[in-house]
Order: structure tokens, then C-alpha cells, then sequence
């Protein structure tokens, strides 16, 4: 398995597994000197394509970029679309949940209907995100 662009039948149940060992290799490939803190980032799109980011920091700490910002950059660079489900890791692989920034932004790709793998099981953004923010209030 290498940890490029996957496919997956679009209609296929969410590899939870698979997306986690996409996320965990990527973090590898992360760029964390300052924090020493890797995260990556795998997410399953619509159309079946898989997505991955890793964490990039800078000295500047402020303008790190996190692994799902390299996801939904990845998202758009190869065609759009909307995310199924994402699984984001820690160093050690485990799940984690992604910053308040992030969690927006997912909102943004994926919506209500996009999951989330977390340490207690995948859910909902609905759950991670009650009230999103999102453009139906840029309507109003």
C-alpha cells in the first residue's frame, strides 16, 4: 500500500481501517520540528478517491498549516468533490480530534452527512459541529 491517491467504489461501506492506515502513513511524512507533533489526515471522498494531508508547521507558529487544511488542498488539486468520511491521527496513530478551525473546514467539504473517525467510533459532523456555521447563513 503506498500512502498516495486510493480509490474505493463510491457506493462501498467506509474502510475505516484502510483510512486509518492511509492517515498514519502520511503522518509520517509530516513536518513538525518545532511542536514535535504529527497528524495526519485521510479522507474518503464521494466519488471513492482518497485524500491525504500531514501537518506542516513553520517558525512563524501562527501559520502552520494542519493536516486536514493539505486534505480538503488535496481534495480540490485532484477534481472536488465532497468528503464521506476523514480520519485524522496522532503521532502514534490513534485518532484525534482536529482544532476548531478544522472542524469548520470539514464542515465546509463534507457537511452534516460527512463522518468522523474518533476515539469512541466514527460519528456524524453534526456531532462534532452542532450549529455550523455554513453558507445557508450567508443567505440570510
Amino acid at each position: 500500500m503506498t500512502a498516495g491517491f486510493g480509490f474505493t467504489p463510491a457506493d462501498a461501506p467506509v474502510d475505516w481501517d484502510a483510512l486509518r492506515r492511509y492517515a498514519t502513513e502520511v503522518m509520517e511524512r509530516a513536518y513538525a520540528p518545532y511542536s514535535r507533533y504529527k497528524v495526519g489526515a485521510a479522507g474518503l471522498v464521494a466519488d471513492g478517491r482518497v485524500v491525504l494531508g500531514c501537518n506542516v508547521e513553520n517558525a512563524a507558529y501562527g501559520v502552520a498549516l494542519c493536516a486536514e487544511c493539505g486534505m480538503v488542498s488535496a481534495l480540490h488539486s485532484t477534481g472536488g468533490g465532497r468528503l464521506r468520511a476523514v480520519v485524522c491521527v496522532d503521532g502514534r496513530g490513534e485518532p484525534v480530534m482536529p482544532c476548531g478551525r478544522c472542524r469548520q473546514l470539514l464542515w465546509e467539504h463534507g457537511g452534516a452527512e460527512c463522518e468522523l473517525l474518533t476515539r469512541r467510533g466514527p460519528v456524524s459532523m453534526t456531532e462534532v459541529l452542532p450549529d455550523a456555521f455554513d453558507a445557508t447563513d450567508l443567505q440570510q
